[in-house]
């Protein structure tokens, strides 16, 4: 199936993973749960990016109408799994939510219906750690990155978006169908790149939610990665900027 396709179903969350252990079912039984009870129709595509911790059998025994399980042979980044479960969803929205549950899979309902109950349907919704009525209990170093990164987001790209990286995210189907065959990016900087793309391609509606981190954040961010995301960034500055990449007419990366 092509997102070019018409959708048969109202939603698809696609949950990228890589050795999440157990909690990766815990994150899936949940996100079902939830759903099941906002009379949307849905699947739920888990992707694993090469994981080696056996976490694709945690999810044995889901029924394979609701959940499919995707394994890709080798880690490619987060920004891959998410190509790979999108042009697989047949949802009129398709949207996304990490696997490691921090964020409440709860929390997918409530910006799903934001996106249904919306009078002109928003092209993006996105979970926002630093929406005014987030709930994140935010480490100090974790703040300054993040304030950092949207400072830089908004002076390459004119992005006024508080937070672009939660993995939290909602689009509508034609939106993501323009917006990923121009998608280079495999790794964290997807997230970004989706949005710089839709606003270049006149995608403007993007509403941010407040969010409920519930537990602390388990990991630090380490200065290769940070390295790594200022790489990413410059790349899709040149992109944008110099080489017009995203503006090309032919572009056709994804199906």
């Amino acid at each position: 199936m092509s997102l070019s396709d018409g959708p048969t179903l109202d939603l698809t969350v696609v949950v990228p993973f890589f050795n999440p252990g157990d909690r990766v079912r815990e994150t899936v039984d949940e996100l079902v749960r939830t759903l099941s009870g906002t009379g949307a129709s849905f699947e739920v595509v888990a992707v694993s990016d090469g994981s080696t911790d056996g976490s694709e059998e945690a999810l044995a025994g889901l029924p394979g109408d609701v959940v499919r399980t995707v394994r890709l042979q080798h880690n490619r980044g987060k920004g891959e799994a998410l190509r790979v479960g999108f042009t697989m969803g047949r949802g009129r929205f398709l949207g996304f939510i990490d696997a490691d549950g921090d964020l409440p899979p709860e929390q997918m309902a409530t910006i799903a219906a934001i996106a249904r109950d919306a009078e002109a349907a928003p092209d993006v919704v996105l979970g926002s750690k630093r929406h005014p009525a987030s709930q994140v209990v935010y480490p100090p170093l974790r703040r300054v990155y993040s304030w950092v990164w949207q400072q830089l987001v908004l002076a390459l790209f004119g992005l006024h978006v508080r937070d672009t990286q939660t993995g939290l995210k909602l689009v509508r189907r034609d939106v993501l169908a323009d917006v990923l065959p121009r998608m280079l990016e495999e790794r964290f900087a997807f997230d970004l790149e989706l949005l710089v793309v839709a606003n270049r391609l006149g995608y403007h509606r993007f509403v941010e939610v407040p969010v409920r981190i519930r537990q602390r954040f388990g990991s630090t961010v380490s200065p290769r990665a940070v390295a790594g995301m200022l790489v990413d960034l410059v790349a899709i500055f040149y992109r944008l900027r110099v080489q017009r990449y995203y503006d090309a007419p032919d572009v056709q990366r994804a199906g």
